[in-house]
């Protein structure tokens, strides 16, 4: 049976690219050795970090005095390297709080300057982007996650203010087109639409570095890696090289352009099923519904059939629909690699319930 995975990470990858990956992983460009067993300071190693670069920078637009970086660690590390590196003691930062990653992002943060939560939704459990919010004048960086991944929203306009924007992007990076300019500092686990756990990638502006008076541990600081060209120690090869495929197939896709229309085509099939069953209902502002990531439930008066339904999506194969568990109800999330034939199953086994159950 096809399995059609809505799992919130790690994610679905597009087919081709894990057809690919596993030829790579058996016997590199037939070299008679494993991907894995390739040195990474080699030709071969050194071709693929040069290529991912370069996509990356090409897909983005990426202007001069940006630098693109594969480190480790995942958000949860950049959520304190990120103050670290940007922010002095007595400097203030603003920060945003639309859900639990933005939380923790704060609770970091706290550590190494001045923290002001500048706006949030938690008194409506994130349900809503917050729109108005007063920055302070002297803001070293306004600080927010751009796709909310337990609670199903998402920043479709990104804030203008007057300091650089510092964004965790892992759950929505390289699935729509964005004006890299006014960004300081944006980092994304690739475990959503990128590539498989293990590698975080990270832009980095260079007027954003060796600003902060404190010592910064070798591995915890960004121009270590920008000198190094992300090896300064064994990176993670087998998920950049996996990002790389993702990136040529995102390129052979329209780029992100592509992505969007696909990604846009996805939400408005399931959205559209849901405004209109009425055995289910959204979560999230429809303003803010994320792309990504939509939650929903059972309405009112049909709570009773969240199992079955549950048990019929998994003997059609569907996989990872279960919300989390803060939410609860359900969580379709619907990467770059989900094909738009599997969120039309899930619309098709919506309708015959309601047909049914209703």
């Amino acid at each position: 049976m096809k399995k059609h995975n809505y799992s919130a990470g790690p994610s679905i990858l597009p087919a081709p690219v894990l057809k690919e990956a596993a030829k790579a992983v058996a016997n590199y460009q037939n070299s008679g050795l494993s991907l894995l067993e390739l040195s990474h300071r080699g030709p071969e190693f050194t071709a693929i970090m040069e290529e991912a670069n370069a996509l990356l920078r090409e897909l983005l637009e990426l202007p001069d005095g940006y630098h693109t970086l594969w480190l480790t660690g995942g958000a949860s590390t950049q959520f304190f390297m990120a103050p670290m590196n940007l922010l002095d003691d007595a400097q203030t930062a603003a920060y945003t709080d639309t859900g639990t990653w933005a939380n923790k992002a704060i609770k970091e943060a706290k550590a190494f300057g001045n923290v002001e939560v500048v706006a949030s939704s938690k008194a409506d459990n994130y349900t809503h982007i917050p729109k108005k919010f007063k920055m302070h004048k002297n803001a070293a960086y306004l600080h927010f996650t751009s796709n909310n991944t337990i609670y199903g929203t998402q920043w479709h306009k990104f804030p203008k203010v007057d300091a650089p924007l510092v964004c965790d992007m892992s759950s929505d990076f390289l699935s729509r087109p964005f004006d890299v300019k006014p960004f300081g500092l944006i980092y994304a686990g690739a475990q959503k639409n990128l590539g498989p756990a293990g590698v975080t990638s990270v832009i980095v502006r260079e007027d954003m570095l060796g600003k902060v008076q404190r010592h910064l541990p070798s591995m915890l600081d960004y121009r270590t890696f920008i000198k190094e060209d992300s090896l300064y120690n064994t990176p993670p090869v087998f998920p950049i090289y996996v990002s790389l495929l993702t990136m040529r197939w995102i390129k052979k896709n329209g780029g992100l352009k592509g992505i969007q229309r696909r990604n846009k085509a996805k939400a408005a099939l399931l959205y559209n099923e849901l405004d209109q069953n009425p055995l289910f209902r959204g979560v999230c502002a429809k303003e803010d519904r994320s792309l990504m990531n939509p939650c929903f439930v059972m309405a009112e008066g049909y709570t009773q059939l969240e199992k079955e339904f549950s048990k019929l999506c998994e003997e059609n194969g569907i996989v990872g629909l279960k919300g989390h568990r803060s939410v609860g109800g359900f969580r379709a999330s619907m990467y770059n690699g989900m094909p738009k034939s599997s969120v039309q199953v899930l619309v098709d086994l919506m309708q015959d319930f309601a047909k049914r159950k209703a």
